[in-house]
Formats: C-alpha cells, sequence, structure tokens
C-alpha cells in the first residue's frame, strides 16, 4: 500500500514539474525594458580614439627641415629700407604662387573637416576642391586638397594642420609623381543651343517652354538680349535646382499665348536633330574615355573621369551643345610605387663605365 501511494505522489510531483518548464516566466515593464535597451542595435565602438594620432606623432617626433626660402635674392632699395625701418612693415614676396596638392590623414570622427577648413581659411587660402572620404580603415580618412599659394606659406599651413590632435599626417604631394583623377558629370542638351534658354526655363524636364523678349519676333535672333543674359540665367539656374525633385506641370498650363515662340519643329525634324546631336556627344565623348549614362527625351547625362586639365577641356567642347547642369567631385590623387629595374643595377655592377673610345664610330 504504501508503495502505492510513493508512486502516485511521485507521479504528480513528476507532473508539476513538467507543466511549470512549460510556462513562460512573468517579467515586470522594467525587466522587459532593460531587455529592450541590451538588445537595441548599438554602432560599433571606435578602434581608437583622436590621442591616438598624438602618440603617434610624439613615437617619431623628429627635427622638420628649415622652411623653403620665401624671398628670392634681390636689391633693395633705399626707399624700402627706410620704409621698413619707419613703419617696421617688411617688402612683399616675390615668391611665385603655384598648385599645392595636399594629402591628410585624419580620424574619422565629427569636427576635423571645420577644423582643417579653418586653419585654412584663417590663412586666407582659398580652396579649389576637397575630397574627403573613408579610408580601409574604419576610424581613419583621407583628405585631397587643392589649393594654390607660396611654398613657404603652404608649408607652414601643413605643419599647423599636422599639429592638430586628430591629424595623423600630412603630405605635400606638389613634386611627386602622382596619379590624379576626377569625376565629372554634365547634363547635356540635344537640342542644340538654340533652344537652350527655354530648356532652363523649361523645369526637371528641360522642355521647352516660351520665353517673352523686349524686341520684336522680326528683330529677335537666336540669342537673347542683352537683360536677358547672364542675370536671367542665373535666376533660371537656381529655380530649376530647386524645383528638380518635384513634378513638372504642363508646359501650356504656364505658357503665356501671346509671348511670341522660337520657330517650331516638325516631328521629323526634332527627332533628326536630337539624333545628330546624340551621335555626336557619344561620339566626342568616346574620345576623352567618357560615357554616356543617362538619356532622356531632351538631354542626356555625360559621365568622364581623367585628369582636371582633361576634364576642363571636355567640358569646354560641351558647351556648343548646351549644358544644362553640371558637376565634379574634386581631385583625388595617389602616388606613383617607384619600379627598380634590375637590369640597369648588373650591367653597372659587372662592367662599370663604358669608354667612349673603345666603341665604334658614330
Amino acid at each position: 500500500m504504501s508503495n502505492i501511494v510513493a508512486s502516485t505522489v511521485r507521479t504528480r510531483l513528476t507532473t508539476a514539474a513538467a507543466a511549470s518548464r512549460r510556462l513562460k516566466p512573468r517579467y515586470f515593464t522594467t525587466s522587459l525594458r532593460r531587455q529592450d535597451e541590451q538588445n537595441a542595435p548599438k554602432p560599433p565602438p571606435p578602434i581608437d580614439d583622436s590621442t591616438s594620432a598624438l602618440d603617434y606623432k610624439r613615437t617619431l617626433r623628429h627635427r622638420p627641415p628649415p622652411l623653403p626660402a620665401m624671398d628670392l635674392p634681390r636689391l633693395r632699395t633705399a626707399e624700402e629700407a627706410v620704409t621698413n625701418i619707419l613703419y617696421n612693415t617688411p617688402p612683399p614676396s616675390l615668391q611665385p604662387f603655384k598648385k599645392h596638392v595636399l594629402n591628410c590623414l585624419v580620424q574619422n570622427e565629427p569636427g576635423v573637416l571645420s577644423r582643417v577648413s579653418g586653419i585654412l581659411a584663417g590663412r586666407g587660402f582659398n580652396i579649389d576642391s576637397l575630397v574627403v572620404c573613408r579610408t580601409e580603415i574604419r576610424d581613419l580618412s583621407r583628405m585631397c586638397i587643392v589649393l594654390r599659394g607660396q611654398d613657404g606659406v603652404v608649408e607652414q599651413a601643413r605643419r599647423q594642420l599636422e599639429d592638430l590632435v586628430p591629424v595623423w599626417a600630412v603630405l605635400d604631394y606638389t613634386d611627386t609623381h602622382c596619379i590624379e583623377r576626377e569625376l565629372l558629370l554634365a547634363k547635356v542638351s540635344i537640342l542644340g543651343p538654340e533652344y537652350l534658354e527655354e530648356q532652363l526655363v523649361g523645369g526637371p524636364t528641360h522642355e521647352p517652354r516660351r520665353i517673352s523678349y523686349t524686341t520684336a519676333p522680326t528683330q529677335r535672333s537666336a540669342e537673347p538680349t542683352h537683360e536677358h543674359t547672364k542675370l536671367e540665367r542665373e535666376a533660371a539656374l537656381v529655380h530649376q535646382f530647386e524645383h528638380s525633385a518635384e513634378p513638372s506641370p504642363h508646359p501650356e498650363a504656364e505658357a503665356d499665348p501671346a509671348a511670341p515662340l522660337t520657330e517650331p519643329l516638325t516631328p521629323i525634324q526634332a527627332l533628326r536633330l536630337k539624333s545628330d546631336n546624340l551621335q555626336a556627344i557619344q561620339t566626342l565623348s568616346a574620345q576623352f574615355g567618357g560615357r554616356i549614362v543617362d538619356v532622356s527625351e531632351h538631354s542626356v547625362i555625360v559621365e568622364m573621369c581623367g585628369k582636371t586639365k582633361r576634364v576642363e577641356a571636355f567640358l569646354s567642347l560641351l558647351k556648343p551643345f548646351g549644358v544644362l547642369e553640371s558637376a565634379r567631385t574634386g581631385l583625388m590623387v595617389m602616388p606613383r610605387t617607384p619600379i627598380k629595374h634590375a637590369d640597369d643595377t648588373d650591367v653597372v655592377g659587372e662592367g662599370g663605365v663604358v669608354d667612349a673610345s673603345l666603341l665604334p664610330p658614330g
């Protein structure tokens, strides 16, 4: 009898334990909130902070070379000498201004760009181009700055940039053999320059709109009058940029019926004109290593990558077609890797310098 009672009690305890395992645990609101905070996605922790750049520069601390000569040697006049003695104003430097390319390796953190540009702006430099992007290392970014200035002043600014806390190193690639590249995106009209003014008023679709001029239709030429040249083109370009993302209304909704129109084209004439201009733009782009990345009803977008002078030459050749918009990334540089020629060293090591008298005539 006692064995039966003991087995019954054991069975009930096992059933109760299994039921308790199946029941889900009860949590309070605070515990659930803590679990949500712990499971929430968090940004990756930084590898190093800004002081790591200071440690790196302390370990490689060496005496910098002297600054380049600021002035070319020349004779001073008596008037300049007296002015310098009385007013303590040194004569202006005669050192030429030239293009400089600075490559900065900085910490990837907020505020670095403003500090770098602030130092250059405080010294009166106008930055021609500035390209910043993260490198293959997550916490490091590379800046490529192009500016014009004298060698001595640029070297002082470079050393001042290198003394910043989040800056690892600043190199001057002006006299270094580098690969230089710049990207250009240009939106070009395929209707021709005669319809460029009407397309700038046409909104995002660049469809020609009606434009009223002060002169009579018989006296109007393909180009607008003087008061419709620069200011109105700039205003139309700004208006088009502000409303480029908005849907364009129907062209006839805002057109003035009394306003004179340019010479209308028949559909077959417009088709031939677009085809000819598109083929010419495509041929020109292929000669410069570019390509057409987008084709619309009245315009195309051309992409081209190359050196700065090549990009400027390509853009100047596109202007006769009618450039609606253009955007450039700025200059990016990377130094070339020198190659050691083993053949030259072998020849010098074996025979040394060749005597010219032993060579055949001629």
